[in-house]
């Protein structure tokens, strides 16, 4: 069961953080899409924890928590550092929602190890700790992030023999990551769900690719 009311905190102060976001209320769209992701990150979040046995409020929270620092400017190195800047701004507030010591430390090292694996303090990689990342890495997978991405590539754009190109380096980088570890069994077989859909995309899109330049002998 839901803490509602410690999710409804963290979901104001998730909103207050981005609102107050020089950055991201210059860029609408960014702004909705961290929230948006987010939202998927802790539904995602939560299905590995019912699995698992895991608390569901603190990884919800956890999960609606690991970007949170976008809403800081970004320096040099303001993407490889956010995972470490939302923990350390995720933190007292997760003091003042009144969790405990323990469950605050775990939460807040599944936050910062999220991006790169590595954490300013120390920590355990527990499995709790390491859903946070497995949910958010699941999450690049989705059907919206298929449009999202050739969009951004540029993939209509491309001439035919680049567009080949360009599909078979994506299936080959997707078989690669096919059998990723995660740090459950239940978030394996999320993520080889959503990679398999993938795979099926783009073997379907690559075949449609072979049938639109002559007749296939």
């Amino acid at each position: 069961m839901l803490n509602r009311n410690r999710i409804e905190q963290t979901e104001a102060f998730l909103r207050q953080k981005f609102d107050a976001a020089i950055y991201l209320n210059e860029h609408p769209a960014a702004k909705a899409y961290r929230i948006e992701h987010s939202y998927r990150v802790a539904n995602i979040g939560r299905e590995i924890a019912k699995q698992e046995g895991f608390d569901e409020t603190e990884m919800v929270i956890a999960c609606l928590l690991h970007d949170v620092a976008y809403c800081e400017e970004f320096g040099e190195n303001g993407w490889v550092e956010h995972g470490r800047r939302s923990a350390a701004i995720a933190r007292p507030f997760l003091t003042e929602l009144g969790l405990a010591e323990d469950r605050i430390r775990d939460i807040c090292y599944g936050i910062a190890i999220h991006v790169d694996d590595q954490a300013d303090f120390p920590g355990e990689r527990t499995p709790f700790a390491l859903s946070i990342g497995d949910a958010d890495n699941i999450d690049r997978f989705d059907a919206y992030r298929i449009h999202e991405i050739l969009m951004n590539d540029g993939f209509l754009g491309m001439e035919y023999d680049q567009k080949l190109d360009y599909t078979q380096k994506r299936l080959s980088r997707l078989r690669e990551l096919l059998d990723l570890p995660m740090g459950t069994k239940t978030a394996e077989n999320l993520w080889r769900e959503r990679l398999s859909f993938y795979i099926a995309f783009y073997e379907k899109l690559a075949g449609q690719l072979e049938c639109s330049a002559g007749v296939l002998g």
